[in-house]
């Protein structure tokens, strides 16, 4: 059974993760949960702010969990990002992937998160204690 769940999301839920990618056929899920850190390039993080073009970025999401799945043969997939204002520690995106063995469940991981930031379109707000900052979530 193949199944990709891919989501544009006002909060997420990192518990509920596991049981999303549980299949079974897959004796591996690993999963990636970005998070608000608290300090960036030695500056105090108040919150983050992010935006989307939400048609084109599901659409790029979906590329990308498609091309991840015939790759490594994966059973399921998630890669879900959030929009709006997010404190620190708060998670922010996560991908996961879950396969009948754990090599591919890496890569594949590291491949979700990788290819999400250099391609699909969203653009993050970085609120200091006495500045905001517009950054494309793009390297």
């Amino acid at each position: 059974m193949n199944k990709k769940i891919i989501e544009i999301v006002d909060i997420i839920d990192a518990s509920q993760v596991f049981t999303e990618l549980s299949d079974t056929q897959s004796g591996g899920i690993c999963v990636f949960v970005g998070t608000v850190r608290e300090h960036t390039k030695g500056e105090e993080v108040v919150s983050l702010e992010f935006e989307t073009y939400k048609k084109m970025a599901l659409k790029e999401m979906d590329k990308i969990a498609k091309e991840a799945m015939e790759k490594w043969k994966l059973n399921k997939v998630i890669i879900r990002h959030a929009v709006g204002f997010k404190k620190v520690e708060a998670p922010v995106v996560v991908v996961g992937a879950s396969s009948a063995h754990r090599d591919a469940c890496f890569e594949a991981c590291r491949y979700l998160i990788d290819t999400l930031k250099e391609t699909v379109p969203i653009w993050k707000k970085e609120l200091f204690k006495n500045k905001t900052v517009w950054v494309s979530a793009h390297p």
